[in-house]
Order: C-alpha cells, then sequence, then structure tokens
C-alpha cells in the first residue's frame, strides 16, 4: 500500500471517529436536558408568565421573599384585589404574590393594579391553561369544576413557583390581619408537605359541628361505596381540613409527588365517580383529603377563621373575636361583597375599588338609594 493510500485510511478513520464523538455528545446533550426539563413538551399549567413589578415596594420590607399564590377569576376580581391589599398591609415583610388568572382577565387585572395604591406590590401575573386539566374533570361545561378551572391552580403550586422551598396559598375570599410572616413560619412536620386548618379541633369548627353534618366529615366529600376509596382504608368519620389556606413545603411536594398523585384522583374521579354527593359542589377538596390522609401539620387555628359564609356566622362569633382573629375567610354561600355576608364591614376595610367600574359590592344602602 502506498503512502498516499495510507494517510487516506487514516483520514478516514479519524473523520469516523470525530462523527463518534459528535453523536455521542449529542445524545449526552439530549439527556442532559431531559432531565433538567423533563416535563418539556408536556402540558404545563400555565400559558405564560408576564411579569409586572418584581422591584421592591416602597416603604421598608425586609427579609427573605415570602411567596404568596392566589387566583383571580374575573367574576371575583374584587375579592383578590381586597385580599392582596389586606395581606401587603398587614406585614413589613418580603412578600412577592403570584396571581393566576385567566388570559381574558389579564388587562383588567393590570389597570386594577397599576391604578390603585397596589401598584408597588411585587407580584407576577401567570396565565392558567385549561388545557391541563383535560381528561381529569368533567366535561360537561356547566359542571362546578369546568366553570371554575382557577380552583385547581394550587394543586400545581411547585410548577408556579419554581424556585421557592416554602409558599402559602389562599383562596380569594379571604381577608389577612395579622403579619402573613407568622403564618409562613408555620413548623411542618418532618416528612410532611403541607399544613391546612384541621375542621374539628379549630376556633372555626367549636360553633357549628352540632349543625355540620358530614361537611367536616370525610364521608361528606368520598363515595365510600367505591371500591377505590375503601381500599384506601380511610376511616369515613375523620375530621377534614379546609384548602382554602395552607403553608407547603415545597420541597416534599416535589419529592412525594404530590401534583402527580391528585391529578391521579382526579382522572380516577372522571372514571368511577368517586366524589360523595352530599356536597356536590366540592370538587377540590375531594383528591386532597386522599393524598393529606394523616400526613399534614395543623395551622394555628387563629390563622383560619372561617365559615363566615355560612348561615348564622354572626351569632357563632362575636365582632371582639373575628376583630382579634388573624385570618378570616367567608367561605360558604355568603361572600362578603354580596348580600347576607356577616361581618362585611371588615372586609370593606380592604376593598380597592374598580377604577373600570367593571366590578362593585352589592350593598342594602346602594340599593335603598336607587328606590
Amino acid at each position: 500500500m502506498t503512502l498516499r493510500k495510507v494517510n487516506l485510511v487514516i483520514l478516514v478513520l479519524l473523520a469516523v471517529a470525530f462523527l463518534i464523538i459528535v453523536q455521542r455528545n449529542l445524545l449526552n446533550l439530549s439527556d442532559f436536558l431531559h432531565k433538567e426539563n423533563p416535563d418539556a413538551g408536556a402540558v404545563l399549567p400555565f400559558e405564560a408568565e408576564l411579569s409586572q413589578n418584581l422591584s421592591p415596594a416602597s416603604g421598608p420590607r425586609s427579609g427573605d421573599q415570602i411567596p404568596v399564590l392566589i387566583t383571580a377569576a374575573e367574576e371575583r376580581l374584587g375579592a383578590a384585589v381586597a385580599a392582596i391589599h389586606s395581606v401587603h398591609s398587614n406585614t413589613k415583610a418580603n412578600v412577592v404574590f403570584t396571581i393566576v388568572t385567566l388570559n381574558s382577565t389579564v388587562q383588567h387585572l393590570k389597570q386594577w393594579l397599576g391604578d390603585s395604591k397596589l401598584k408597588d406590590v411585587q407580584h407576577r401575573i401567570v396565565i392558567f391553561n385549561p388545557e391541563q386539566l383535560k381528561g381529569k374533570i368533567s366535561q360537561d361545561p356547566h359542571s362546578a369544576e369546568a366553570t371554575k378551572p382557577l380552583a385547581f391552580a394550587r394543586f400545581y403550586l411547585p410548577l408556579f413557583i419554581p424556585e421557592a422551598e416554602r409558599a402559602i396559598y389562599l383562596d380569594d375570599d379571604i381577608i389577612v390581619q395579622g403579619d402573613i410572616q407568622e403564618l409562613y413560619e408555620t413548623s411542618i412536620k418532618p416528612g410532611q408537605a403541607a399544613a391546612f386548618s384541621d375542621d374539628c379541633d379549630s376556633s372555626s369548627a367549636k360553633g357549628i359541628v352540632r349543625g355540620a353534618g358530614n361537611q367536616n366529615k370525610y364521608m361528606g366529600f368520598l363515595d365510600f361505596q367505591k371500591e377505590s376509596i375503601k381500599k384506601l382504608g380511610l376511616r369515613a368519620n375523620t375530621c377534614t381540613f379546609n384548602p382554602g389556606v395552607f403553608v407547603a413545603n415545597l420541597s416534599e411536594w416535589r419529592n412525594q409527588n404530590i401534583t402527580g398523585q391528585l391529578q391521579h384522583w382526579m382522572e380516577l374521579n372522571t372514571q368511577e365517580d368517586l366524589y360523595s354527593k352530599t356536597l356536590g359542589d366540592s370538587v377540590i377538596t375531594p383528591p386532597l383529603l386522599i393524598v393529606f390522609y394523616k400526613r399534614h401539620t395543623a395551622i394555628d387555628p387563629m390563622w383560619h377563621i372561617r365559615h363566615l359564609g355560612t348561615t348564622g356566622a354572626a351569632n357563632r362569633y362575636s365582632s371582639q373575636f373575628v376583630k382579634a382573629a388573624k385570618l378570616l375567610h367567608w367561605n360558604g354561600h355568603y361572600k362578603p361583597w354580596g348580600r347576607g355576608a356577616a361581618f362585611a364591614d371588615l372586609w370593606d376595610r380592604w376593598y380597592i375599588q374598580d377604577p373600570t367600574g367593571k366590578f362593585h359590592p352589592i350593598r342594602r344602602h346602594a340599593d335603598d338609594d336607587k328606590e
């Protein structure tokens, strides 16, 4: 073989070796990207993140960031604004709100925040993607699940706040009267992913247990005749907890794949109808009750005084007690921006008028003026 042919063979071998190395590096890069972003290509619970104001708020704010997630539905937008206002005004902590809403509400929300005293509040607006719920909720467009997609945002907490190790979730029908940092610092038991308010042990429950029926027992939310529920070995008389306010250990949430577990029970319910008909509207609580059965920490009762939206709330609590509470929750039929709610005057303190005029509380004196 001539020297020229030898050189040609060597060049071909070097070229083949180079191509093999390149191919391996590309495969390694692909594996790396998959590990760094295992959900690539999957449907995410949000369509876009619109960072509105993440600069430090005016006035003294100190300490690490306290992430708070709250949803903002168009028909209840004034509620979210009032809740945010109450949290922000009663703390000097470095609170950052993640406000989850639908695309049709973004401009209204931005204008309300930007044209009010909340313009300096640290926040980000995230658009929820209802496609995330496909196959996990009822296909009936008039069902409670389909009409309230934002209610499921709490299931995806770590995905909305990926950089945090801990976060607070708040329903919109709440008012915070204490320093939110105290709630944030709730001691969560090792190995547990969240702290909720237990319905049989709290200050809220003591006055209502006699007339509550099954609404604070597992039997009120789950159908214990279904085989999938029987296999879990849950006790039907176990006291429930309220998922309208909770503190989450997001590290444990991720480690235990809480979101995946919740989605599993959502999907199974669409196939087997696992939820009890006793409380027909309850589509959020049942999967949480299953996943967190005897695996959650209790919140300080004064940090979740609830049932203010139910009949007889004004007789159940004294005005002194309610004013001393650190967090008020109008869960139930009667909302503080509508008719018939108890202690609506406390909610009014934090309501900020809608600059567009689309949302306004319904008040008896306003109706009287029209007559």
